[in-house]
């Protein structure tokens, strides 16, 4: 890459950085109770400056140094604490932010590209056949010391995209013959979404213990 646009491409970075360290400071000091909604704002508008910054400076990597593309995002989906991992007859993929809202393209590429990855990792070093009927349940889990006004709607989520990756790697197609999504919302520690498939026939026993595990930590 010629280093004057490589120059240039470096110093708008900067600029967004400059950017996104204005929004953090301006969160930082704004009331979120008085002002629930200023801080949204910011803070979505900081999240939303951090991604498209990481996504601009994965593609500067690929463009100007040795370094894989798969070889980068399977370190970033570490470095994210992105996680698949079977449990019995289910697999579980732990993202660790709630997904984000539609057309909001470099936010999904953010999220979505190390994603791939880890699930092409996991895949390889973990051969296991394909679903053949299958239910994929996303779990949309928020902080539960944030306020809950911020749960959102099913409908406004990027779900297809992510239920695509997975049904390249694990199932034999996602379309509404072989594979049913259900959707929950949970509070838990902090934001996260958790995927969870299974063989149809699995599903009503796992729908019973997270029932009953919600049941057991609302008593508490």
């Amino acid at each position: 890459m010629n280093r004057a646009i490589l120059s240039q491409r470096i110093t708008s970075i900067l600029a967004d950085l400059n950017r996104l360290t204005n929004a953090l400071y301006a969160m930082n000091t704004t009331d979120i109770q008085r002002y629930p909604d200023n801080y949204e704002v910011l803070s979505a508008d900081a999240a939303l400056r951090a991604e498209n910054i990481a996504c601009r400076l994965r593609h500067l990597i690929y463009s100007t140094t040795n370094i894989k593309k798969e070889e980068y995002l399977t370190s970033a989906a570490v470095m994210q604490g992105i996680n698949v991992e079977k449990k019995g007859d289910v697999l579980e993929i732990t993202l660790p932010c709630l997904l984000p809202k539609r057309k909001q393209r470099q936010s999904t590429e953010y999220l979505l590209d190390p994603f791939t990855a880890a699930m092409s990792q996991y895949t390889r070093e973990h051969p296991m056949p394909r679903f053949q009927h299958c239910v994929v349940c996303f779990s949309h889990i928020y902080c539960q010391d944030l306020p809950k006004r911020r749960v959102r709607d099913y409908d406004n989520l990027e779900l297809k995209q992510f239920l695509d990756v997975a049904a390249s790697f694990i199932l034999t197609d996602d379309s509404g013959l072989l594979c049913d999504a259900y959707n929950t919302t949970e509070l838990g520690e902090t934001d996260c979404t958790r995927i969870s498939i299974m063989d149809s026939a699995h599903f009503p026993e796992w729908l019973a213990e997270r029932q009953a595990a919600l049941q057991s930590i609302t008593d508490l």
